[in-house]
């Protein structure tokens, strides 16, 4: 815990099995500590963040004054005993918090791992692993550390992982170990090679090194390493060296730090505080000099039988001890108790999310829970939602959908909302189908059954080209090991259609076709990459013909057809139309038969090309294009990547809410638009901006036209320039300022480098617009001169998708946000990879999902499902911001009603610092009489009903506004306390001296008058929260009413002779409450006074409510109107969800304009190679899990669109409202390629001088990039893309 802090690594040296020579490096150990304190840093540290709250300062010092008995009127307990309370609950919550944080440590470091310790495996816990160590890893154990693959069960040193925590990509990676390590197997005891590799650093997609062995070297890049944080998968066993190690460790450098987080009203708390603070400093200094003058005026001339006590002198030091008198007497106007009721609140909002049975999910058996109790008044101001895309908004389960062959379109998706379709059995016509796939047109199925030759082919491309893997574990079951799950899903839909893919080798594909056994000889992969964005196969029949089989996007596809296919391309192109409406990831498929001399001469040109030293990509591609050419269509392909239930209809809801979603994911640009095509956050009215530049002055241009296109298509819409778009233009993206942005949230700022106008441009500007921008440009947009104008594009855009970035840059985006906006935000994410972002966020959601519980453990709250979402925020977040609102408003007030009266007796006491009030009552007013009406209201009170929350989403926007609390309402409340201060002292003072009681006695008398003033001050605060209350419950009527009956009960016995008897020198008002209560003219006067105060704030109410209603008293009225004209039988109870999302209104207009492309696919490019080349071959089959089994329109935005001019109200004075959408076998030789999936050059050792010491190289140059030596990179496909 206390390890010194050593000085930067600029490289690191890494020696196998020699743990003294690593030790002196003084490397981080595996244990991770992810907590914030210990049992001897606990109390100093959490009292240290406590204290930072200024209200804690402030007490604490109002405590020590409390102590000085020369001038407190006042006991210490009455503020020790809060604060200390205070304290203590939020030290208890945090350390529980910090306790499961560290349960979560202790149980991944108490993981076992096998360790190779001098020449046996031993099991080891993580924590004790170290660098240098060898680990074997075993199928579907997570990676420990930081490894260098040295061996694998696999042929060729080759393993396959799953990197879902660290990027959240779920389609299987291949790494391979270097060849002179591979061939020692298992035998690594005497393996003594040592690594030199660069320092800790967390970049996922680089890894430079060379490993320096028997006087040789070999370089080292990423595809040697495994990470921690991933499975293996598919692999019997696999062994690795340790480099890095715990906090080291890729995974850990990404994961952020945890932020002590706090809301925006704990904020404005501090700084109203501040000056309340300063308010009565100058309330003490006025009074003290009050004292001054009286005492010199006045006072002197009593000092002959009423002197001043010692030290006290003269009137100017008496007067400076009447200053901190009145200090204490009037720091009520912010009581300790109103930090203990905030924290009960806020407890009390937890359990709600807690036990909201709308929020568990039955499948999986989760509840939601809110994992921090700070931060649920927060959850009703969000701005913006960063969310993760695979697990968060998908399943990750790809379902075989749809199809189109040869012009006719056949499947349909199911309608959750609607009666379910019967799922075809294939059982009875194909004892090889997977009995887990689903489909429901039956016509497909009768069309192969009839030998429909069309069909027949289509079915076969699915079952030949690809670089699936099968393994039969025994007769009829198959286990497919597919790269990604669309080709498991288009392989196993083959399956299922009668064409089986069994088993293949280097040369062969074996299938079983109808029943019947066929042998293809494979001749050739083409194979796939982002570039291309397709791959083809070239198969040899039984009978000797030679056929080539694609599939890629249609894009791609179309173009290479023979013109023959128009008619037919037509047809297929509106069938594509509507499968990309629909949200469905398309393929199309197209063959070309080749004759013995075209396949020679092509063959030859190939063989030369895999050849070539130079430019070998570029070559490759060039021959792939030649043979790619004059194909005939077959159809197409849909397959649907399964969102969570619901995600539509909550992005359509949340955005009529005004929250803008960002999608920020590892994943594919095409595979991310899809999804936000799916999901609806994308439509076909949507224009899509691409960010795709490699340097920051094409990143900067792409932004620049992005914004001139925004403006150009906003003017053609509104039919104009909109105003303050003159002018504009280039010369201000050079500018610094950028001081002045909307004024949204009242005291918001856009930070950063561009004139004030431009954002105002752009906050103005009208269109369906998204940006969509890849992680190597998402890099340059992130430097400190970029910040600002990708800020000002991104927010102009109702959607934005980030892909391909690494989990710093996800945290990174975040913290951009916060800091040029200003704006609340909240991540949601299910992974490791999420971790960053999640703690980033002012609002961490953690998903419960399949990728492990990490973001969940790093997150402040937690469910199941995205859906869950809406509710979590349109319905508890803004309950518990209005709640939290009212609170403080009646708060504030309701202590300075109490509080000032002191203020205005000081005038009439001759500024002795007397209290108006009985001691007691004191104590008692902020504990006893007012606190349970207040918690009450702050816990239970609503505007609308839940459902309404979900139908008009509009109700939303006050909290982004911060409408409901803030200085202004701050300013009114207290205005509005000072007034009843003010009635409540000069009424009674007024009416009461010159009354008498029924004897002729005079009322005009300090218990008579204190007892008067503070039964009406009781009175006046109990009918006031009843004013305020919208939302009665038996808990608020027993609260009010009781609270008010517990201060005369309570009064009546204090003030009793029998207690005057115990404790006489502490009860100064025995009798008081009975004589004065008993008098006509005092309740008079209290009637008086609670009318003075009340009726004003009733006819302000009234006046209000007519003349500018707010939107949510509209939708009460709405619904009391709803109520009378309809019986309560013939509500709708499906309000929300009525048409939200349907098919055919996702339709509308995909028919019109220019053709949007539903490809996406989830592949990787170097697999082709790996089987053609056989390395992936074994000679017998892993009895594993297959990774495919395993897992198993623009009329939303426009409805509501936010103002961004300065004043801006939420509330419709017309009562407008929308509801939200309710929601072969021959002779030829196959081709072989000898190239590893590295590319044949890493196995190698470098060229070097004989007899060179390791300890003499330093650091070697990293290898020169694919970006910069083929052109195949400049779409980047693996995780090599992200920009360092």
């Amino acid at each position: 815990m206390f390890r010194k802090r050593l000085p930067p690594e600029e490289e690191r040296r890494v020696k196998a099995n020699d743990r003294e020579y690593n030790e002196k490096f003084e490397y981080a150990s595996n244990y991770i500590m992810t907590s914030k304190y210990n049992i001897i840093t606990f109390l100093p540290v959490n009292l240290f963040e406590q204290f930072q709250e200024v209200a804690n300062t402030y007490f604490l010092f109002l405590l020590i004054l409390q102590l000085i008995p020369q001038i407190s009127s006042l006991s210490c307990y009455t503020t020790i005993v809060p604060l200390a309370l205070v304290l203590s609950i939020t030290a208890v919550k945090d350390a529980m918090d910090d306790y499961f944080r560290h349960k979560s440590d202790n149980h991944v470091n108490n993981r076992q791992s096998q360790v190779l310790i001098r020449g046996l495996l031993q099991s080891e816990k993580w924590m004790n692993v170290r660098v240098g160590d060898i680990i074997k890893l075993e199928n579907n154990q997570f990676v420990a550390a930081d490894l260098l693959l040295l061996s694998s069960s696999e042929p060729h040193g080759l393993c396959y992982i799953e990197t879902a925590e660290l990027d959240g990509e779920t389609n299987m990676k291949v790494r391979q170990s270097v060849s002179v390590t591979s061939e020692l197997g298992d035998n690594l005891s005497s393996f003594d090679g040592e690594v030199v590799c660069e320092p800790p650093n967390n970049k996922l997609d680089r890894f430079c090194g060379t490993l320096y062995w028997r006087e040789k070297k070999y370089p080292l890049t990423n595809q040697n390493m495994l990470l921690r944080g991933c499975v293996l998968r598919n692999t019997e066993a696999c062994y690795g060296l340790v480099i890095f190690a715990g906090p080291d460790t890729k995974l850990m450098q990404n994961s952020g730090c945890t932020k002590f987080k706090r809301t925006s009203i704990d904020r404005l708390m501090n700084t109203l505080v501040l000056w309340i603070f300063g308010f009565l400093v100058c309330m003490g200094t006025i009074l003290a000099v009050g004292n001054a003058v009286w005492e010199r005026e006045v006072g002197s001339l009593f000092q002959s039988y009423l002197p001043w006590e010692p030290p006290v002198n003269n009137f100017l030091f008496n007067a400076f001890l009447s200053f901190w008198s009145y200090i204490i007497i009037l720091n009520t106007v912010v009581p300790i108790s109103l930090y203990v009721s905030v924290e009960v609140i806020r407890l009390g909002h937890s359990y709600f999310i807690n036990w909201d049975q709308q929020m568990f999910c039955s499948q999986c058996n989760t509840a939601a829970e809110a994992r921090t109790t700070t931060l649920n008044e927060e959850l009703g101001q969000v701005e913006y939602i960063f969310s993760d895309k695979t697990g968060t908004l998908t399943q990750n389960i790809m379902s075989f959908n749809k199809c189109s062959i040869s012009g006719q379109t056949y499947g349909e998706i199911t309608d959750p909302l609607g009666p379910q379709p019967k799922s075809l059995d294939f059982t009875p016509f194909n004892p090889l189908a997977d009995l887990d796939f689903c489909f429901y047109d039956d016509a497909l199925l009768e069309s192969v059954k009839v030998g429909d030759k069309h069909t027949h082919e289509f079915f076969r491309l699915l079952s030949l080209c690809h670089t699936v893997m099968s393994e039969e574990k025994s007769e009829g079951e198959l286990v497919y090991k597919a790269q990604s799950p669309d080709e498991g899903a288009l392989v196993t839909a083959a399956r299922n259609f009668g064409f089986v893919f069994r088993s293949r080798t280097p040369g062969t594909i074996s299938t079983t076709e109808m029943g019947r056994p066929v042998t293809y000889t494979l001749l050739a992969i083409l194979d796939f990459n982002n570039i291309r964005k397709r791959m083809s196969v070239i198969v040899r029949n039984p009978e000797g013909r030679i056929r080539l089989y694609c599939k890629g996007a249609d894009t791609v596809l179309l173009e290479r057809l023979h013109p023959c296919n128009q008619e037919l391309m037509n047809i297929t192109s509106d069938h594509l139309n509507e499968y990309a409406a629909d949200g469905l990831r398309t393929l199309a498929l197209a063959y070309r038969d080749l004759s013995e001399d075209q396949w020679e001469s092509w063959s030859e040109s190939h063989r030369s090309a895999d050849k070539a030293t130079d430019f070998r990509e570029d070559l490759l591609s060039a021959v792939y294009e030649q043979i790619e050419q004059d194909m005939m269509l077959l159809g197409a392909t849909a397959i649907e990547d399964k969102l969570q239930e619901g995600v539509p209809e909550t992005i359509a809801v949340l955005s009529l809410a005004n929250i803008k979603i960002w999608v920020l994911t590892g994943d594919k640009q095409e595979t991310a638009v899809n999804i936000g095509y799916s999901c609806k956050m994308l439509t076909d009215t949507t224009e899509v901006f691409i960010i795709s530049g490699h340097t920051v002055q094409s990143v900067r241009q792409e932004l620049r036209t992005a914004r001139e296109k925004m403006i150009q298509l906003s003017q053609t819409t509104d039919g104009g320039k909109e105003p303050g778009m003159e002018g504009w233009g280039e010369p201000y993206l050079s500018g610094n300022g950028l001081n002045e942005g909307q004024e949204g949230r009242g005291e918001k700022q856009m930070e950063g480098s561009l004139p004030p106008s431009s954002s105002c441009v752009m906050d103005n500007i009208s269109g369906e617009f998204a940006l969509v921008i890849n992680g190597h440009s998402l890099a340059h947009a992130l430097e400190g001169d970029m910040e600002t104008e990708f800020v000002l594009t991104a927010c102009a855009c109702k959607a934005v998708i980030c892909c391909r970035v690494t989990p710093l840059q996800k945290a990174q985006v975040v913290e951009l946000i916060k800091k040029h906006k200003k704006a609340v935000t909240l991540a949601v994410g299910d992974g490791a990879n999420d971790v960053s972002m999640i703690k980033s966020a002012h609002i961490g959601v953690g998903i419960s999902g399949q990728e492990g519980i990490q973001a969940v453990l790093a997150s402040d709250f937690s469910f199941s499902q995205f859906r869950f979402l809406q509710r979590l925020l349109l319905v508890h977040g803004r309950w518990s911001y209005l709640r939290m609102c009212r609170f403080l408003c009646y708060f504030f007030y309701k202590n300075f009603a109490f509080t000032m009266v002191h203020f205005w007796f000081g005038f009439f006491c001759g500024f002795s610092a007397q209290t108006v009030y009985d001691q007691h009552f004191i104590t008692l007013f902020n504990i006893v009489y007012t606190s349970l009406p207040v918690l009450a209201m702050g816990i239970f009170d609503q505007d609308v009903p839940d459902r309404r929350s979900l139908e008009y989403p509009k109700l939303y926007e006050p909290g982004q506004l911060n409408l409901l609390f803030n200085k202004k309402e701050f300013f009114i409340c207290i205005t509005q306390g000072i007034y009843t201060s003010v009635v409540l002292f000069f009424v009674p003072y007024a009416v009461l001296s010159d009354a008498t009681q029924s004897n002729g006695v005079p009322l005009a008398d300090y218990q008579t008058f204190a007892i008067t003033t503070a039964t009406a001050l009781v009175i006046v605060v109990s009918v006031q929260i009843a004013l305020d209350t919208g939302f009665w419950t038996v808990i608020n009527h027993v609260c009010v009413w009781g609270s008010l009956c517990s201060y005369f009960s309570i009064m009546f016995v204090l003030q009793s002779q029998g207690l005057f008897r115990s404790f006489p020198s502490q009860l100064n008002f025995v009798g008081c409450a009975r004589s004065t209560l008993l008098q006509p003219i005092v309740w008079f006067t209290i009637a008086l006074a609670t009318a003075i105060c009340v009726v004003p704030v009733l006819a302000f109410r009234f006046l209000k409510l007519d003349l500018k209603p707010q939107l949510s008293d509209t939708v009460r009225y709405t619904q009391l109107v709803r109520q009378k004209k309809r019986k309560p039988a013939g509500r709708n109870v499906g309000g929300p969800w009525r048409g939200a999302g349907s098919v055919s209104e996702s339709r509308l207009g995909a028919r019109g304009g220019s053709r949007r492309s539903g490809y996406a696919f989830a592949h990787q490019e170097g697999f082709g190679e790996l089987i053609t080349s056989g390395k992936n071959m074994r000679l017998s089959s892993l009895a594993l899990t297959s990774f495919a089994s395993r897992h198993s329109s623009s009329w939303i935005d426009t409805l509501r669109r936010k103002k961004h001019t300065h004043g801006h109200t939420p509330a419709s004075a017309s009562g407008e409202c929308s509801p939200a959408p309710s929601c072969v076998s021959g002779s030829v030789p196959p081709l072989s390629n000898s190239c590893s999936v590295l590319g044949g050059s890493q196995d190698m050792p470098l060229e070097e001088e004989a007899g060179t010491a390791p300890a003499q190289n330093t650091l070697s140059a990293p290898a020169p990039s694919k970006e910069t030596t083929s052109a195949s990179e400049q779409e980047p496909d693996s995780a090599e893309a992200h920009t360092e």
